[in-house]
């Protein structure tokens, strides 16, 4: 199979025949495809018989705005192109679509609220690497069809009937939307019938990962203590095992709903819940009594109880590392980026959602209090410990991801130890957007696509 990269236009329907494309002849002998034949265009799930006019002197491919309009896309674009003679099909692409939560149309400048820079950003990259990007949100799944409404950015954004896409990102941000029938039904109908990839394809429960990774001897020594909280047994038992115990919501994000429980000085026990305003406090003479307090708390939401950890401080506040792992352009694992987040003021999480803030992991480190001879080992175990995890949940949880935002800590020895994975990573978290400047995480996210389009 033959692959380029090269300029694709439309052209009035009253100068080229609808099903006629004109190419370049360098492309052609480039693409290795025989002159005047008939040929199978393909973008996305769309499919056409097309005769193929050779233009002297030329690299382009022109397109009639008939064939244009039915295919989606109507300004001029650079696509990579591929030709396959054991199928005779010219492949253009990759088509990726993008599955966001909803959008906002009383709001034409941030139509997608705060992620909406990062599709810009998205469909910049594409122009950049050849492919071509549209954005959906799950009520255009609700009709089944060959074609999607979706929106694309071209001097504006603008809604457009297009084909199913070759790779889908799902971005959806809660477990409630993902889980709908009609979007469950349509990520199965397109990979069965188009061989759509979807990745990303579902949210990742905290005890769902820890069962996962004990599975592997050699990710063990990362894994604290964790069980579901199934009653008062397992508390007592983890509180006199540890100084310190957490119990994370098994399906939180953002720091939501953590709950800290210490031993205090003179006897009893102290609660620390996450809020809006800081941390909230309450000691409790027994465990039986802290125990009823958050009993009705488990009516409604499941806890997983794990081993709290003497964390790596700076300045007395907690500092946690987020690794964003993402697949690249020959479809392995490699860290993209690692930073450090410090917990804001009266806080003992370290989310920026909770006033945390952004530091290089060597400037947090050099800045801790760790023993000098770890600090330069912990700069190099915490990338490969990202990606060992990475790989980790790759093999032992049956799903498709092309990208993992893992969160490490360092203890006061600097050993390292996950947290938690999240399978959608934030995209305005870890480093400012620039609207002129592509950011390594997207163009990594275009390659992936390139690589499981095969373009």
């Amino acid at each position: 199979m033959s692959k380029l990269k090269i300029p694709v236009q439309t052209v009035q329907s009253s100068i080229l025949q609808e099903n006629a494309l004109m190419l370049g002849d360098r492309s052609m002998k480039r693409l290795k495809i025989p002159a005047h034949g008939t040929l199978q265009l393909a973008f996305g799930s769309f499919r056409q018989d097309v005769t193929v006019i050779p233009v002297p002197k030329s690299d382009g491919l022109r397109i009639s705005e008939g064939l244009a309009g039915r295919a989606g896309f109507k300004f001029r674009h650079k696509l990579n192109v591929s030709y396959s003679t054991g199928s005779r099909t010219l492949r253009l692409g990759p088509l990726i679509g993008v599955l966001v939560s909803r959008h906002y149309p009383d709001q034409p400048d941030r139509l997608f609220g705060a992620i909406t820079m990062f599709c810009r950003e998205l469909t910049n990259a594409c122009h950049a690497q050849g492919a071509y990007v549209y954005f959906i949100t799950p009520e255009a799944l609700e009709t089944p069809s060959s074609s999607i409404q979706g929106w694309v950015y071209e001097e504006g954004w603008r809604k457009r009937s297009l084909p199913i896409a070759d790779v889908i990102n799902n971005r959806l941000t809660t477990r409630k939307v993902e889980n709908k029938p009609s979007v469950q039904h349509f990520l199965a109908d397109v990979k069965s019938r188009y061989g759509t990839h979807f990745f990303n394809e579902k949210f990742l429960d905290k005890t769902e990962v820890f069962e996962a990774l004990k599975q592997d001897t050699s990710l063990q020594r990362y894994l604290p203590e964790s069980h579901m909280l199934t009653g008062s047994a397992v508390l007592k038992r983890m509180c006199s095992h540890y100084q310190s115990v957490f119990l994370k919501p098994v399906r939180g994000s953002l720091g939501k709903g953590i709950l800290r429980i210490s031993r205090e000085e003179g006897g009893g026990y102290r609660l620390q819940s996450t809020t809006p305003m800081g941390t909230r406090k309450q000691s409790y003479p027994s465990l039986t009594k802290l125990f009823q307090a958050i009993a009705p708390k488990m009516k409604s939401t499941r806890y997983q109880i794990q081993q709290g950890l003497p964390l790596m401080e700076l300045g007395r506040r907690p500092v946690d590392f987020r690794a964003l792992v993402q697949k690249n352009g020959t479809g392995k694992w490699g860290v993209t980026s690692i930073v450090a987040r410090t917990a804001g003021n009266n806080h003992f999480v370290s989310n920026l959602a909770r006033g945390g803030t952004l530091s290089t992991v060597r400037e947090a480190v050099n800045k801790s209090s760790l023993p000098s001879g770890v600090k330069d080992s912990v700069q190099l175990g915490l990338p490969r410990a990202a990606l060992a995890i990475a790989r980790g949940i790759e093999s032992y949880i049956p799903a498709h991801f092309g990208e993992l935002g893992i969160d490490l800590a360092l203890d006061q020895s600097g050993r390292i130890w996950l947290l938690e994975v999240n399978s959608k990573p934030s995209k305005n978290d870890n480093t400012p957007l620039n609207d002129q400047k592509i950011r390594p995480s997207v163009k990594q996210m275009v390659l992936y696509c390139r690589y499981l389009a095969g373009l």
